[in-house]
């Protein structure tokens, strides 16, 4: 697969270019890589353990939900001249997709989360930027407690519950990673829970005094979705090999 062709099938698939993000984000293709895309890897996060383990297996691109520039324009000195050089030695190209891949309709983290945990999809939730990330919807009514046992069983780690009050849960927005600052739109849609990956301090506050359940599930385990389900699907339509490189913060 010719790599030009690829990154402009995906951009146009998750809309990237129109869609709002943070500055930091710098959406498609980060570093250029081989012209023949064979194989791919895909990551949550863009490390140097990452970028390593993506030249082992022999793929040529590398596909992550956290990119590398995050904290905006720095000299290329350290540990991120360590990281492109080695995508530039291993012949590894680096393409990150941060929000549109929260949000996208059918191979977002949000939607593959809500549907993971069995909701009956309603509608869209939690806006950036005018832009809706999340989704909610129902549940079978359950105790708080059995509804945090499983989110845990649906990701496969260790989850916690900022309680906020005694009532069921029946209702539920869903916004992987960071959500936690949705929490007033959730109370302002009449919805029992918030399921996301962190958040701040101020959240236990804000569940007991807006009576939402927030459910922290980890910000690493909500936003594997996303990038394994792009990466099948992209090995599906080109007929490429792909990895998943599982690096979990536990976090």
């Amino acid at each position: 697969m010719i790599l030009e062709n690829l990154l402009q099938y995906v951009d146009t698939l998750l809309n990237v270019g129109d869609h709002p993000d943070y500055p930091g984000a710098v959406n498609g293709l980060q570093v250029d890589g081989p012209e023949d895309v064979r194989r791919i890897a895909a990551a949550v996060d863009a490390s140097f353990e990452t970028i390593s383990a993506a030249a082992a297996v022999g793929a040529q691109l590398l596909i992550v939900h956290h990119g590398l520039f995050w904290k905006g324009l720095r000299p290329l000195t350290g540990r991120r001249y360590r990281n492109i050089a080695s995508l530039v030695r291993g012949k590894v190209g680096l393409y990150s997709v941060h929000l549109p891949l929260d949000a996208h309709p059918e191979l977002g983290n949000c939607i593959l989360l809500a549907r993971a945990l069995g909701l009956d999809v309603q509608g869209r939730f939690a806006d950036f930027d005018r832009a809706p990330i999340g989704w909610w919807g129902t549940v079978k009514p359950s105790t708080p407690e059995d509804f945090l046992d499983h989110v845990g069983q649906v990701v496969g780690g260790p989850v916690r519950l900022l309680s906020g009050g005694d009532h069921a849960v029946r209702s539920v927005g869903i916004v992987t990673g960071a959500g936690g600052s949705f929490i007033e739109e959730a109370a302002r849609s009449g919805l029992d829970a918030l399921v996301t990956g962190e958040a701040s301090h101020h959240t236990y506050v804000d569940a007991l005094e807006l009576g939402v359940h927030v459910v922290l599930a980890g910000h690493y385990a909500t936003e594997t979705y996303g990038v394994n389900a792009l990466a099948a699907h992209l090995a599906d339509r080109f007929d490429l090999a792909w990895d998943f490189l599982d690096r979990p913060s536990g976090l």
